[in-house]
């Protein structure tokens, strides 16, 4: 999976999950972190990645250098996919 589809499918569920559809709001390095997500959002983000790219998240993972903005998620995820 390329990383510009990706940052889509992390697009969309943000938009839908916490912007209630209103795309303007969401940039790419805007912090997502106490700014859009809580802690209960956090859970819901680790959910759907979970599932959406058939990952594992570990809890050490679960840190803002990774959550912080969609560009970090877009990394994180990338590299495990790589990982395999």
């Amino acid at each position: 999976m390329q990383t510009t589809d990706i940052n889509q499918e992390i697009r969309s569920f943000l938009v839908a999950s916490f912007l209630a559809g209103n795309a303007e709001r969401l940039r790419d390095d805007g912090a997502l972190l106490g700014e859009l997500i809580d802690s209960t959002g956090v859970l819901e983000l680790v959910n759907f990645l979970q599932e959406h790219f058939a990952i594992t998240v570990d809890d050490d993972d679960v840190n803002p250098e990774n959550l912080a903005s969609v560009n970090s998620l877009v990394a994180y995820v990338s590299n495990k996919l790589a990982k395999g």
